[in-house]
């Protein structure tokens, strides 16, 4: 006769508890916001500093680079620190950074304060992920799970618009100003109200700093090149190729030190577990499609519309839209649906968004963008939360706190891969239309002639040169041409990936999808 299988206590969960919840995922907004919220104002930054166009980038650049490597860095940090104080140190820090790239009053200031804002920023976004896989019993999934997929993907959306209104209204400082009394509210809500673990100091003896060091290499040197590498040729900028070099090196060392210490900054452990390893991948490329479509609607708007940052922003905020108001629904279907549906129903219902984008014009405006942006924001709730189950909703308590920053490090690595590619095809991919359209247009050409004759007239009646003014125009149009033909190739090819992973997620283990929603559904134990 076998001994009955006693599931394990369910955590108890208390109104401080959940105040200390709401506190902390407040916090991680922030952390995500700050690193869309200059994107669209990028331009007034740089010229309020006086930077030059290749110096602004590192104002995105700098913070991307320092988060990623705290990202993973957190799960150590957090059992050595405890929850309260590392999230009261990264609010705190941050905060104090957020007021410092306000005054800064130089491009190599802003760049400074933006790494330090960024690595501290990346303190508390695992950290909330972790929190909610441990204290909330198993049963309340459905509600937490949402709230955090539609914060991790919300922030980074709206982000822009966030960003566009400041800066039109008020200034550019207010992007970063806005930070403060909101940081402040955090760090005193988090220190009075977090008491879900205590500190364990003695790991600060045994703390590796060598393989800290080898991590940051890793992933600074991979963020570097992928961020730099589409505008330098790659290998051809020496300071890319060298960067290269160092992050394979810093790369080996992290994991040899990874499998070869008994606490080692980051442990891969959790990689172990299948439902996790899944979950990563899925959320790796979720990266790619969050990150990247949220950098191309802009782009597009930007460059062909000729958008100022404030409509950029107006126009985008559909999406955040469209995902706030699908969060509870994509919570009641986690708890009654098969997640591979759920996620079959998701990457499907983005790649549709995608593929619809395929038909853009130079005219495309709010009304022809409407339809794909809210579809992809419901789409990109309903992927969401059964990747947040599947991936730390079978990890036992003690992997939690790991296992959340690597999974929030492959979605922001999935981001900078897809930005990293996608620049890289709309350089080559653009080039490659404009040289197309060049060759059809030439003197024998009825069409081409008929429309240099119709300019031509037009700028004579105004005094001007009217044939040099209409090959330059007629010039202009080929390149605008040419890059909303690349924007379809990258639109295309997403849909392409998103089909995919709606086969992939078929093709899913029946059991582990099945084993997560039985836990989400009766909140027992495995």
């Amino acid at each position: 006769m076998t001994a009955a299988v006693v599931p394990a206590p369910e955590p108890e969960l208390t109104p401080r508890r959940v105040a200390a919840f709401f506190v902390m995922v407040f916090g991680m907004f922030m952390a995500i916001l700050d690193i869309q919220i200059v994107s669209a104002s990028l331009p007034e930054i740089q010229a309020g500093l006086g930077a030059s166009s290749d110096e602004i980038s590192w104002v995105q650049t700098s913070y991307l680079i320092a988060e990623v490597i705290m990202i993973p860095l957190s799960g150590l940090l957090g059992r050595m620190m405890s929850t309260r104080y590392l999230f009261a140190v990264s609010a705190a820090g941050f905060t104090a950074a957020s007021f410092m790239c306000a005054t800064s009053s130089s491009i190599n200031e802003m760049i400074l304060w933006r790494a330090l804002q960024g690595f501290l920023g990346g303190g508390m976004i695992p950290s909330v992920f972790a929190a909610a896989f441990t204290i909330f019993p198993a049963s309340k999934r459905s509600i937490v799970s949402p709230m955090i997929g539609l914060v991790a993907t919300l922030a980074p959306t709206v982000g822009p618009t966030i960003g566009g209104y400041l800066s039109h209204a008020m200034s550019w400082h207010w992007l970063f100003l806005v930070n403060v009394p909101a940081g402040i509210a955090v760090t005193i809500g988090v220190l009075a109200l977090v008491d879900f673990d205590k500190p364990d100091w003695k790991l600060f003896d045994r703390f590796d700093w060598i393989g800290l060091a080898a991590l940051a290499c890793f992933l600074g040197g991979m963020e570097y090149v992928l961020e730099e590498g589409p505008g330098n040729d790659w290998f051809q900028d020496e300071i890319v190729a060298v960067l290269f070099i160092v992050m394979v090196v810093g790369g080996l060392l992290t994991f040899w030190r990874a499998f070869t210490r008994e606490d080692p900054v980051v442990d891969f452990s959790a990689f172990a577990n299948r439902n996790f390893a899944v979950g990563s991948v899925f959320s790796f490329t979720m990266g790619i499609g969050l990150y990247g479509m949220t950098y191309l609607y802009p782009l597009y708007l930007a460059s062909i519309r000729g958008y100022d940052s404030l409509m950029t922003g107006q126009t985008v905020f559909v999406s955040g839209l469209a995902m706030f108001f699908s969060a509870p629904l994509a919570g009641v279907l986690s708890s009654k649906m098969d997640l591979r549906l759920m996620l079959l129903m998701g990457f499907l219902g983005f790649g549709v968004s995608s593929w619809m984008l395929t038909g853009m014009t130079a005219g495309w405006d709010f009304d022809e963008l409407l339809l794909p942006q809210i579809l992809r924001g419901v789409s990109l709730m309903i992927c969401m939360v059964p990747i947040n189950n599947l991936a730390l909703g079978t990890l036992p308590p003690d992997k939690m706190k790991g296992a959340s920053g690597l999974y929030n490090l492959m979605r922001n690595l999935g981001g900078a891969v897809g930005l990293a590619l996608i620049n890289t095809l709309l350089t080559d991919r653009g080039a490659l239309h404009a040289a197309r359209l060049r060759e059809a247009l030439d003197w024998s050409n009825a069409e081409a002639l008929r429309q240099i004759a119709l300019l031509s007239a037009y700028l004579e009646a105004d005094g001007i040169d009217g044939e040099t003014g209409a090959l330059a125009q007629l010039a202009a149009r080929v390149t605008q041409q040419a890059t909303v033909m690349s924007f379809i190739d990258i639109f295309t090819l997403i849909a392409l990936l998103f089909a995919g992973l709606a086969v992939l997620s078929l093709a899913m283990e029946p059991r582990a999808a099945e084993q997560v929603g039985a836990v989400i559904r009766g909140g027992g134990g495995l």
